[in-house]
């Protein structure tokens, strides 16, 4: 039993090295194994989050809104549908920027209700979040 190694200790996650490795040109900023695939997710749940909720909310401002015509509810229908395809596609790099696009078409759909604008608010600041962290990990 003389010949065995000692055993290394075992950290508490085994997600990789967390120090720099020889061969890599920069060390990693983050301990995610994939900060990359990461920041996708957080983007596209963020997008498939203001999907949902967008959907959910037509209702209500029917409700409340009274006016809220045909036309209205299609803009909003139009706005969860891109969220959602975005969400799908943030594999692309402009993705991102797509995104924020559409946190200015929402803004601007709180001209049709304030609501939509008070959502529009809302999910920008998310969504500045979301470029934050971002930008963090990514560096």
């Amino acid at each position: 039993m003389t010949d065995e190694q000692p055993r290394r200790p075992v950290a508490d996650s085994d997600d990789g090295p967390s120090g720099p490795v020889a061969g890599d040109p920069q060390p990693r900023r983050s301990g995610l194994r994939d900060p990359q695939r990461a920041v996708r997710g957080l983007g596209a749940g963020t997008l498939a989050l203001e999907a949902l909720v967008l959907l959910l909310a037509i209702q209500p401002i029917r409700v409340v809104g009274g006016d809220l015509g045909g036309a209205a509810i299609g803009v909003i229908v139009a706005l969860a549908v891109a969220a959602a395809v975005l969400a799908g596609l943030m594999r692309r790099p402009w993705a991102w920027h797509a995104g924020t696009v559409l946190q200015g078409l929402l803004l601007l759909s709180g001209l049709l209700h304030w609501s939509l604008f008070v959502l529009g608010v809302m999910f920008a600041l998310v969504w500045a979040y979301a470029w934050h962290v971002r930008r963090v990990i990514l560096g």
